[in-house]
Parts: structure tokens; sequence; C-alpha cells
């Protein structure tokens, strides 16, 4: 056990946040997001919310500030899906960094690609629709 660091993110994922460098990016999947077929690097935090582990992880990792920071899987267009998580998400970005620029919206197909050249994939067991989230790492000042 170690002081401050949240006991939500595991040694694996810490080794994984640690490794990564300015510009690489984040992906904290939703428990249907494909995140196996779509990267090697899959870390697993089933029975875990988004909400909790996006608290957690922007505790430890800065967002970039001279780029788009966030991203959020687009709803198909006419999928009629509330989406209240996102509201919950730009609360918690704002009160974790800083640098946080507000969400660019990409389309899913897109996201996927995104997705794929991301450095790591969190897997979790987020029920809610749509809460799919990368985050683009920057430095610490």
């Amino acid at each position: 056990m170690l002081k401050t660091i949240p006991a939500i993110l595991s040694p694996e994922l810490l080794k994984i946040l640690m490794e990564m460098g300015h510009g690489d990016e984040l992906v904290i999947g939703d428990g249907n997001f494909p995140a196996a077929s779509l990267h090697e690097r899959v870390v697993r935090l089933d029975g875990h919310g988004v909400e909790e582990i996006l608290a957690a992880i922007l505790q430890l990792f800065p967002l970039d500030t001279y780029a788009p920071n966030t991203f959020l899987m687009e709803k198909v267009p006419g999928d009629g899906v509330e989406t209240p998580i996102w509201a919950s998400y730009e609360q918690i970005a704002k009160q974790g960094d800083p640098g946080f620029k507000g969400f660019t919206m990409v389309e899913r197909y897109a996201f996927y690609e995104k997705s794929r050249k991301a450095y790591a994939i969190v897997a979790t067991g987020e029920k809610a629709l749509y809460a799919n989230i990368i985050l683009k790492k920057g430095v610490v000042k």
C-alpha cells in the first residue's frame, strides 16, 4: 500500500500511467466497449464505474494543455439514449485538472480507430451507454 494513491488504481494501471508520455492517450471504456478486440494492452477494472476511475486517474494524470485533451464517443444519429454521465464527467474533469478544455465529440467508428492507436484501454463494468472517454496525457509542471 502507498499513501495518497487511490486504491482503485491497480499496480498494472499505475505502471501504464507512468510509462505514458505527453500526447499518449488512455481510453476508459464502458462495459459494452470492445476493449479486447481493439487493443492488446487492456487493464480490467470490472466492477467499477467510469466516474470513480476517471476521478482517481485525474488525481495523478495531467491532461494535455496544448491540444484537445478529452474525447467522448458521439451518440449514433437517431439514438434517443440519454447521457447524463457526460455532465458528471465534465464536473470530475474540471475538478481533477485545470487543463481540461471541454469534450471533443468523436463519431463511433472513428472513436474505435482512435482507441486502436491509444496507449492502453481500461475496461470497466460501467453500465451507462456512451460512457467511453479518451484522455490525452500532458506534462507535469
